[in-house]
């Protein structure tokens, strides 16, 4: 793949708002990934809420606190790549923001300590007794962002590389999740939140693969794919295999809060989807089908959090079922 579009314009705005804004899209897209994250959380958020025996929507703070220090989590994990993947950025993909020189890691750095700021006082606001689990989770990324301080070691093992790298997704659901039963004054979750955080993990691999699934044609020299590490028919089963996983945690998930049955339902559409979507991308594996499985995960991901924690809460406070 040869440079962008972005690179025929190497002079980037003066205005830094302008920039990041450019940034954004590029990187980060706020809206896609905002509906994406507002059903995460506020699906963590009624999950947690059903598991106590609450039916009633979730208070407003709780809900924004949640919504708000998870999207900036994810913003986090984004800036950490920015940093620990600056020298090959700049080596193979020089049409990115931070080695076009759009943004500096100065600036993203200084972005990223505004966002410490912001979820400290949101969790202190809300419940003190969050501050805690979310330094667990800011250690855990930090950890990250060194790769663990054994780089080398997990990039020779791609299979391990991501599974400690999605262990970050349960520990932000596990935080967010806290913003509900630690602020309705429990010490300790209710046991079934277990199999949420496990939906949790696999949905964050179900996202991961599927996002790195191109056509042949499309693979980028220093651009790892899961799809030039096992071929691309391999790489589509693995993914449908993740898919699979899910849905079985899912139906456990449901079990826990008495709404297996409707949720069996929507998983069998769903899974019957994906199988299609992948078997397509099998027979023929060109660009418009590799788009295809990306925008299939984000889909699956999006109803699995839905219909596990957002619309049991629904029904139950509309129709008491």
């Amino acid at each position: 793949m040869t440079t962008d579009a972005h690179s025929a314009n190497p002079t980037p705005p003066a205005n830094i708002l302008a920039r990041f804004w450019i940034y954004q899209n590029e990187r980060f897209p706020v809206i896609g990934h905002g509906i994406l994250i507002a059903a995460f959380s506020f699906s963590a958020v009624s999950y947690s809420s059903l598991l106590r025996g609450q039916i009633e929507w979730p208070r407003l703070a709780t809900v924004v606190v949640a919504f708000v220090s998870a999207f900036l989590f994810f913003l986090q994990l984004r800036l950490a790549d920015e940093f620990k993947d600056f020298e090959e950025d700049s080596q193979f993909r020089p049409y990115r923001p931070v080695p076009r020189g759009l943004v500096t890691l100065r600036e993203l750095g200084v972005l990223w300590g505004l966002t410490l700021v912001v979820q400290l006082g949101l969790a202190w606001w809300l419940e003190p007794r969050l501050a805690p689990l979310l330094l667990l989770v800011w250690g855990y990324l930090a950890l990250m962002s060194r790769e663990f301080f054994v780089r080398d070691w997990l990039k020779a093992r791609p299979i391990t590389y991501l599974l400690t790298h999605m262990l970050i997704v349960p520990l932000i659901d596990f935080y967010t999740t806290a913003c509900d039963w630690l602020a309705a004054g429990a010490n300790l979750p209710h046991w079934g939140l277990v199999w949420f955080l496990v939906v949790s993990f696999f949905n964050g691999v179900v996202i991961e693969i599927g996002r790195k699934i191109r056509a042949p044609q499309d693979e980028e020299t220093g651009v790892e794919t899961y799809s030039a590490l096992w071929g691309p028919r391999r790489a589509v089963l693995v993914w449908w295999g993740a898919v699979l996983v899910t849905a079985i945690s899912a139906w456990f998930a449901a079990r826990q809060i008495d709404f297996a049955g409707p949720v069996s339902v929507l998983l069998v559409m769903l899974l019957v989807l994906a199988a299609v979507v992948a078997a397509r991308f099998w027979q023929n594996p060109v660009t418009s089908r590799a788009k295809l499985i990306e925008t299939m995960s984000g889909i699956w991901t999006l109803l699995m959090y839905l219909g596990i924690g957002a619309v049991p809460l629904l029904y139950r406070v509309l129709w008491g079922g």
